[in-house]
């Protein structure tokens, strides 16, 4: 596509043609191409043969999961409960997806609106890694049509996982409101967007509470298994609040890893305000993620303090939580800082793809790595492997998919 634009093809940016007369549906599905010339974009694109890939191994793998159990898929036992699929589907997915309640409080609670050009993104990101990871969740537990008994009919008030099922549900219908204006945009439904337009501050606050509240639950799941995790990674008293804390730089940093993505593979659909605006959204998300890394690093001294674990530092475990501190937090708040400082969106970005692989580190250390680090070292599965894959890349794909439809890098026109 992006060679078609530099030919002088013009993307869908608006309701009608130039002619006057309204786009169908299917034209906008294929993005204003032939059928043929649709097909043949996405024949050119060797991203795709990739993801064809994937698919032929990994669907086949995915199915069998629900055929066969989640036995022949995983290494799962009492001991390992927690395995790939929510290790990274769960507890990593739900931080990378923090944005959208930040971008939302920015711009709709505190009148940021120069922080307009990425509202969007930042709520798309968070809704489609909340619909995933509960996608994550399904292929765990399997029976996917039972989803509503825990919620429903056998109630656990009481229960760590009860609080985080509702608030997922209820947090992704805000996030699937609030981008309800770019869909009514993409369709024509200007009542739509009027009506969720009066309810938006509302949704932003219900957004900022839920999501609070489970990021912070995430944390308090481990509060249930005090012995198994490693003492470096738990922390009784600091544990919710651990991860509601990282969760702010770990959503920033996934949104400045998506915006530099969208900006180099999908220009095309960018407008000028995205693109001319964009390095200076990049910098000012970093002072916000450079203040939540330094208040997560100090959180992280004071919860070893407070439990007394100097010792755990000196072992061979220790080393690795040293590892997974040096790389995952200080290397990018050291980079962040510079960043601000000298407002090099370039060198935000590079410190942004490091802290999301530090708080995908520390994810899969305390969930998986580090889980019953007294008994043995759980290794996943090949085909547990393959489903995560598969799954993820079927992410890619819809976030692909929703980004060059619907007016999220670019701006809607009334007219053409």
């Amino acid at each position: 596509m992006n060679r078609l634009v530099g030919r002088g093809f013009q993307p869908i940016t608006s309701l009608t043609k130039p002619d006057g007369t309204r786009w169908s549906v299917k034209e906008k599905l294929l993005l204003g191409l032939t059928p043929q010339d649709y097909m043949a974009v996405q024949m050119r694109n060797p991203f795709n043969w990739l993801l064809w890939l994937i698919y032929a191994i990994g669907l086949p793998v995915l199915v069998g999961r629900f055929i066969y159990g989640l036995g022949w898929a995983t290494h799962g036992s009492y001991d390992y409960p927690w395995g790939l699929f929510l290790a990274w589907g769960l507890f990593t997915m739900v931080p990378l997806s923090a944005s959208g309640f930040m971008m939302g409080t920015t711009v709709e609670l505190f009148g940021r609106k120069d922080f307009k050009p990425i509202e969007r993104l930042g709520l798309l990101n968070g809704l489609l890694g909340y619909l995933f990871a509960v996608m994550f969740l399904q292929v765990d537990l399997g029976q996917p049509w039972r989803l509503i008994y825990p919620m429903f009919v056998s109630l656990g008030p009481a229960a760590v996982l009860f609080l985080v099922a509702w608030h997922v549900a209820t947090y992704l219908s805000c996030q699937v409101a609030e981008l309800v204006p770019a869909y009514s945009e993409w369709m024509g439904l200007p009542k739509a967007k009027k009506a969720i337009k009066s309810i938006v501050l509302g949704l932003t606050v219900a957004g900022i509470i839920l999501s609070t509240l489970h990021q912070g639950a995430l944390g308090a799941l481990f509060t249930y298994a005090p012995g198994k995790v490693h003492p470096l990674w738990y922390s009784s008293t600091f544990q919710w609040f651990l991860f509601l804390n990282s969760a702010i730089f770990a959503g920033l940093s996934m949104l400045i890893v998506v915006s530099t993505l969208s900006k180099w593979f999908l220009r095309w659909r960018c407008d000028d305000n995205f693109k001319q605006n964009l390095d200076q959204l990049t910098v000012g998300i970093a002072k916000g993620a450079a203040l939540a890394l330094i208040t997560y690093l100090v959180l992280k001294i004071i919860a070893i303090a407070h439990d007394n674990k100097w010792e755990y530092l000196f072992t061979g475990w220790g080393q690795w939580y040293v590892f997974e501190i040096a790389v995952g937090v200080i290397v990018p708040l050291i980079l962040y800082t510079r960043a601000v400082r000298n407002e090099s969106a370039s060198l935000a970005r590079l410190s942004a793809f490091i802290a999301v692989f530090g708080i995908a580190l520390n994810r899969l250390n305390t969930a998986l790595i580090t889980f019953n680090w007294k008994l043995y070292q759980e290794v996943p599965h090949w085909r547990e492997v393959v489903i995560v894959i598969t799954v993820y890349a079927t992410y890619i794909v819809v976030y692909r998919a929703i980004l060059a439809r619907l007016p999220i890098l670019y701006t809607w026109k009334e007219r053409s």
